[in-house]
């Protein structure tokens, strides 16, 4: 199924029967008005992604009907259904903003080839949107790991995808929340429509409601033409609402309402529209503590955590810094000049407890290839600050020379933590028995 909205404005009732009992044999969904007024009126109260326009029709003419979609719907793609006669006000309802037109008597497979290429167009001007929303934020990364916490993690993403319950991702500032809202929208069904990003915390209240319900023409001072809000762009995808937990006791109730059947108002608007989106919210605050003091409304969190999941913070996944550290590596380096860690540098990556998390770790290496001398990153390169280190491991010095025990000690440590702390597969991983494991562990003090 195509899962696309038509609406067909024609007062034309046999041609509208046949050409609506074409398109749905085709997979679309399709609704029929015989006037422009009801063209109007419907596409006030409901979202479609094309528009078959008649010009010639009772009560209002279907070049006000185009005009009105200018202004309110400008990623509805209209396409002029009109008589030979009236090419040259076809040609003219092209230059108002019609996506084309097709002459009667029309082939219908020449109609359908018209609808997928609008259909493209429109999917480009949203993406067109979404970017230019996006404009300031930095682009997407790759999941990044083989610890048992974040592979636990994307298990449960890849299933809760399959599923089209709203979602909330628990887990402290930059452990990459984002980027798990993004994998589990490329692994839903909704993979192939829009994926829409807003943090709630970077904008003022008015500011976001008008970007997530838009606003109508006239709404505020500013409001020359309407506006289409990220609940449209959506439509049909994935929303993602980034520190959710900053939102505002005034907005709240009306995500509340959206979450519970999909309809919304726009700012200054009277009619009530309706969107299918699946929302992922996230936070690194505690939501339940928030209800509690009256901070957050407990009815729109559990509308929000029907599946949460909870992101692990990077000094819970120790084995995956020197994976990280080296995908940034690549990633910020010249790509004729690529710059190496020492390995003082990696050991004291793996020492350092990362407040900031992954997004920390990427802002440490860029640093250091900008002000590193040379193909490698030395410790001293790092500027991190020394409060964060783990104590239980030695520090080490440009040039030092380690004894045998010291190195036991850390690469011991290093295991322990890259298998999470389990003995036996640590143990095998080393290739000694669990009993030989734990006495290191006791001779060593490691923790």
């Amino acid at each position: 199924m195509k899962d696309y909205r038509i609406l067909i404005s024609d007062d034309d009732e046999t041609l509208c029967y046949l050409l609506k009992e074409e398109l749905i044999n085709e997979g679309y969904i399709v609704d029929v008005v015989y006037d422009g007024k009801e063209a109007i009126e419907l596409l006030k109260k409901r979202y479609y992604d094309i528009l078959l326009l008649d010009l010639e029709m009772r009560e209002v003419h279907g070049e006000k009907v185009l005009s009105y979609v200018k202004d309110n719907h400008p990623t509805l793609q209209v396409i002029v259904l009109t008589a030979k006669s009236d090419v040259r006000t076809a040609i003219d309802c092209i230059k108002q903003g019609a996506y084309d037109f097709i002459t009667k008597p029309y082939e219908f497979g020449q109609l359908c080839v018209t609808i997928e290429r609008a259909l493209e167009h429109k999917d480009l001007l949203i993406k067109n949107k979404i970017l230019s929303s996006k404009i300031n934020q930095t682009p997407p990364n790759t999941i990044i790991g083989e610890s048992e916490s974040i592979k636990n993690v994307i298990r449960l993403a890849e299933r809760a995808a399959k599923s089209e319950s709203n979602i909330l991702l628990e887990g402290e500032t930059g452990t990459g929340k984002e980027l798990f809202a993004e994998f589990i929208h490329k692994n839903s069904n909704r993979a192939n429509k829009p994926f829409v990003a807003i943090n709630c915390a970077s904008l003022p209240d008015q500011l976001i409601e008008s970007e997530l319900f838009g606003y109508e023409k006239g709404a505020f001072t500013d409001a020359k033409t309407s506006k289409q809000g990220l609940v449209e762009i959506a439509n049909g995808g994935t929303l993602f609402l980034d520190e959710i937990g900053e939102l505002s006791l005034s907005l709240q109730p009306k995500l509340l309402r959206f979450l519970e059947n999909g309809d919304f108002r726009r700012i200054g608007g009277v009619s009530t529209l309706s969107s299918d989106v699946r929302v992922i919210g996230a936070t690194n605050k505690n939501l339940m503590e928030e209800s509690e003091k009256k901070n957050f409304r407990r009815d729109l969190l559990f509308r929000l955590n029907v599946i949460t999941l909870t992101i692990p913070p990077l000094r819970e996944r120790n084995g995956d810094i020197l994976l990280l550290a080296e995908y940034f590596l690549q990633k910020k380096s010249p790509v004729r000049s690529l710059k190496k860690l020492s390995p003082e540098a990696k050991h004291d990556l793996g020492r350092y407890n990362y407040p900031g998390n992954v997004r920390e770790l990427e802002h440490i290496i860029e640093r250091s290839i900008i002000f590193s001398e040379g193909d490698t990153i030395h410790s001293r390169d790092l500027n991190v600050p020394k409060e964060y280190f783990d104590t239980s491991l030695p520090a080490i010095e440009e040039g030092d020379v380690l004894t045998m025990e010291e190195i036991e000690k850390i690469h011991i440590k290093k295991a322990l933590d890259r298998h999470e702390w389990n003995r036996e597969n640590t143990a095998r991983a080393l290739d000694i028995s669990q009993k030989t494991l734990y006495s290191k562990i006791i001779k060593y003090n490691l923790k």
